[in-house]
């Protein structure tokens, strides 16, 4: 499907974002993002699904790129996908969990969604718990300097967009999804530097939903960066347990604070 041309893209700040509040029996908030599931990563599938049935917090906010790709929610029945559903579901049972699409699943929607009893999340949604309001976000949107992927982010958040993609027949959704990898793989290949989101962006979005600190993933390269004096975003890690040294960490938020665990 051919994309029309865009031009420039800035990240203003949210005029509208959306807060949750946390209740206070919540003990335990986890932060995990980046697994990008796919046939291809079962041992990263089997790691994500042994955390689920471990971990002892009361809700875990998935923010992003949890699939590879997803090309609608009728994919939802193929084996891989129907996995994916059984094991969310089983953990919703038990804990609280939120989904924040990324740009790798910006098409999970509400009928995914229901079917693992996971609630929606906007983008960017203001967490209120301990006493703090923590800004959640993918973080795609303000990696600023890529322009090319900014055009491209708001052609494909369209609704317009969407509904003829998603209208077309499912295996041709999924030739598509690849071409349009393949093209993405490509021009990261040939640029000349790494993007990070833009400081100064993150800095408006901070100040303008009163928060201090900012969680997000979508960079892969977990850290604690200091914006300004009492202005904070944390990273987090993408998850692969594929790889000959697998990485994967997840962020803790308590009462007395944030605290990064490795998984790998």
């Amino acid at each position: 499907m051919k994309l029309p041309d865009a031009g420039p893209v800035e990240a203003n700040p949210p005029l509208h974002f959306d807060e949750l509040m946390a209740p206070p029996e919540w003990r335990r908030i986890e932060f995990i993002s980046d697994l990008h599931l796919s046939p291809q990563t079962p041992a990263t599938l089997e790691a994500l699904e042994a955390h689920l049935q471990e971990t002892s917090a009361d809700a875990l906010f998935l923010l992003g790129d949890i699939f590879e790709v997803w090309v609608g929610d009728d994919a939802r029945f193929d084996p891989f996908e129907a996995r994916c559903v059984q094991l969310l579901r089983a953990a919703s049972q038990r804990l609280h969990m939120g989904f924040m699409a990324g740009n790798r699943d910006f098409l999970v929607g509400p009928e995914m969604l229901a079917d693992c009893g996971i609630q929606a999340l906007a983008d960017p949604t203001v967490l209120i718990a301990f006493g703090q309001r923590w800004l959640l976000t993918h973080g795609d949107a303000l990696c600023l300097s890529d322009q090319a992927y900014q055009a491209f982010r708001k052609q494909v958040r369209d609704p317009n967009w969407q509904r003829q993609f998603l209208a077309q027949p499912l295996a041709q959704r999924r030739a598509i999804a690849q071409q349009m990898r393949d093209g993405s793989q490509a021009q990261q290949a040939m640029q000349d530097a790494w993007v990070d989101l833009d400081n100064p962006a993150c800095i408006d979005w901070l100040h303008a939903t009163q928060c201090q600190s900012m969680i997000h993933g979508h960079t892969h390269r977990p850290a604690c960066h200091e914006l300004v004096p009492g202005m904070q975003r944390h990273v987090l890690s993408d998850w692969d347990f594929e790889a000959k040294e697998p990485r994967a960490d997840v962020l803790r938020l308590r009462q007395t604070g944030l605290r990064r665990i490795a998984l790998g």
